[in-house]
């Protein structure tokens, strides 16, 4: 995998120190409201989600700077994000679901969420099926929609508390 992940190494710094600061920016905006945001029962789930999101690029742009790493460790590090990721926007697709929100279709909220964690869960399937550079390609994707995926249900989270 190695001379594979060094061709990505570039775009891993970006988006690991991107992602990493974008993280702590939504911590300190959600801890500016968070006993209004505790309120809501739906609302913690989504901003759960929305770090989960994060951490999951974290750990596949982190992990994919480890030099000389074997294929097989690296699809089980990114498997793990994905499904970290996806345990966490499980839950928050449920309290969606069950709650009676009025901002936008219940679906689309669900799929904004679902979208970087399903490409997460395919690029680890591609690492393992012996296809890195198509995996390569989907963690990125995944890492870059995973950033729009967290603003989004960060945006939302902040929005609803004021409503």
């Amino acid at each position: 995998m190695g001379e594979l992940t060094d061709a990505w190494s570039e775009f891993n710094v970006a988006m690991l120190g991107a992602t990493a600061a974008l993280a702590g920016l939504v911590i300190v905006a959600m801890s500016v409201n968070l006993a209004e945001i505790m309120k809501t029962p739906s609302l913690p789930g989504r901003a759960a989600a929305a770090l989960a999101a994060l951490m999951a690029a974290i750990i596949v742009t982190a992990v994919g700077l480890v030099p000389d790493q074997p294929v097989v460790i690296y699809g089980v590090e990114v498997l793990f994000a994905g499904v970290l990721a996806a345990a966490f926007e499980y839950r928050a697709t449920r309290l969606i679901y069950s709650q009676g929100e009025e901002f936008g279709p219940r679906w689309v909220k669900a799929a904004a969420g679902w979208l970087p964690v399903t490409l997460f869960l395919l690029g680890a399937v591609l690492v393992f099926a012996g296809s890195p550079a198509a995996a390569l390609g989907c963690l990125a994707a995944a890492s870059i929609l995973a950033i729009g995926s967290a603003i989004l249900h960060a945006w939302i989270v902040l929005v609803e508390v004021l409503r």
